[in-house]
């Protein structure tokens, strides 16, 4: 009898993904999907509240997940189940409320933003006293050259607004708290463990909770009538939820956690792109020599983690 919390076609599949798909090619796409919720997070602010939009984001995820979770969440036990709850707490809840409510305080965008791409560093300095996560010269020099990537290409979009100074710790908050879930997450695969998507859809689940409790602090949370809003919630369930966290737990199963938070130092380039291809807004060589840059970062991580495999 296999363990009822690891069903067998999970370990099938995830074979499947190693064999067919190369990691570069998932990270690749980690990158553009990632960045879209940045993108869709801009789109949704002119149709609905923002916490309405993610409420309703993680309810149809969870709805759309639940045929293929089913059998795996009642074979599961009830620490597996609570275990990946917390997780779900964590890097959605916790990370999309504390972007979201400072940038809603006044804390600008770029600014917002940038504290949030300080993820990298926050996971390999929360990792620093966990067996098996060493970094090296190397990988630290990379992970401040990816940083400054990122300042370059945020560079025009940095500014300091007029938020209380609390506010500024917001971004920060919602960091850390995604880093704690990345660790946690990676952790958890060494034990028993639901598959990729019941995983998902306990998260998505869970987060709906949370965001129904902020968005009714906010006013109601029935659906706005609206074609932006469907629109909206449409975009940031298929491209932010399925294919961003989705894709995120799957790298996170095959590489580091300062591996895979470092290749979201590419997030804010592609984000630009998106933004200039969907709202018409300029880009600048600055910005391209920030990608590079960033880029240079990531090989410099990338590198260290395997001469010290």
């Amino acid at each position: 009898m296999p363990d009822s919390d690891v069903p067998v076609i999970d370990r099938r599949t995830t074979t499947d993904v190693r064999i067919v798909i190369p990691l570069l090619v998932l990270e690749a796409a980690l990158v553009v999907a990632w960045s879209s919720g940045f993108v869709g997070a801009r789109f949704s602010i002119d149709h609905a509240p923002a916490f309405l939009v993610v409420f309703w984001r993680c309810v149809l995820v969870s709805l759309v997940l639940l045929p293929w979770a089913i059998g795996a969440l009642r074979r599961a036990s009830a620490a597996v189940l609570l275990r990946h709850a917390g997780i779900g707490l964590l890097a959605m809840a916790g990370y999309v409320a504390g972007v979201v409510k400072g940038i809603e305080l006044g804390v600008p965008a770029g600014l917002a933003a940038l504290i949030a791409d300080l993820l990298p560093l926050g996971t390999a300095l929360l990792a620093l006293g966990l067996p098996g996560h060493r970094l090296g010269r190397l990988g630290w020099t990379g992970l401040f050259v990816g940083l400054l990537g990122v300042a370059l290409v945020s560079h025009d979009a940095l500014a300091w607004g007029s938020a209380p100074l609390w506010a500024y710790g917001l971004p920060l908050l919602g960091m850390l708290s995604l880093a704690v879930a990345t660790l946690w997450q990676k952790h958890a695969h060494s034990e028993a463990s639901l598959g990729m998507l019941p995983n998902l859809w306990v998260q998505c689940a869970v987060s709906a909770v949370a965001f129904a409790w902020l968005a009714g602090l906010e006013g109601s949370l029935m659906p706005v009538a609206s074609s932006g809003f469907a629109v909206s919630v449409l975009w940031t369930a298929a491209l932010s939820t399925l294919g961003g966290y989705g894709l995120y737990w799957v790298c996170l199963r095959r590489s580091s956690p300062t591996r895979v938070a470092s290749v979201l130092y590419l997030s804010p380039a592609v984000t630009l792109v998106w933004a200039w291809a969907m709202f018409g807004e300029p880009l600048s060589w600055l910005m391209l020599v920030g990608t590079g840059v960033s880029g240079l970062g990531i090989w410099m991580v990338v590198r260290a983690e395997r001469a010290l495999q």
